[in-house]
């Protein structure tokens, strides 16, 4: 992530690979919000290029909607972003339309309340990566299981030190960390 200039403009994250490569996306001051790190992201990407073609992703607490545009950068079929800040919410929708992805769509609402819905097609690829402060692994994690589809792959990120509860039915496929992040990618009944 780009580091904010004092009194300057926000920061940006940029997209990797895919057809945005390169694309910069907004990151604003808010408290909590943390992007990826571009690192990890690119390991995780990597993780993930056999399975994103045509996949059902959802990003949980989109933030800056850096995992979710990644994904549709490469190639997802539908990336839905829910992101409870309206302000976040509104960029996402003008980043969407920047870069003209059609297959993203932005909720503004609470993650936690969505869940709780009556839940549509299956997700193929979630992204739970809440504010670290939140502590909101374990509430989404479990309500998370009517949303995913058969053998769906969650990815969690947290810091080093945290371990949360995750489902039982969740197998871990791939893990790394650095210094301060640990982040897993987990597969639904394996």
């Amino acid at each position: 992530m780009n580091q904010r200039p004092k009194n300057g403009p926000p920061g940006s994250v940029r997209i990797i690979a895919g057809q945005l490569r390169g694309s910069k996306l907004p990151v604003p001051d808010r408290p909590g919000l943390r992007p990826s790190a571009e690192r990890v992201r690119e390991t995780l990407f990597n993780w993930l290029q056999p399975y994103l073609h045509g996949a059902r992703v959802l990003d949980l607490f989109a933030g800056t909607g850096a995992l979710g545009f990644e994904a549709a950068s490469r190639g997802a079929g539908e990336v839905v972003l829910v992101e409870r800040d309206p302000d976040l919410a509104r960029s996402l929708r003008e980043q969407a339309t920047r870069l003209k992805v059609e297959q993203v769509k932005v909720l503004a609402e609470d993650a936690l309340a969505w869940l709780a819905r009556s839940p549509g097609p299956g997700f193929d690829l979630v992204f739970l990566d809440p504010p670290f402060a939140a502590g909101l692994w374990e509430p989404a994690a479990a309500a998370l299981a009517p949303w995913l589809a058969p053998g769906a792959l969650i990815y969690v990120e947290c810091p080093r030190n945290v371990t949360p509860s995750l489902p039982s039915g969740w197998t871990l496929h791939r893990e790394g960390h650095t210094r301060d992040v640990h982040f897993a990618l987990h597969r639904v009944g394996d």
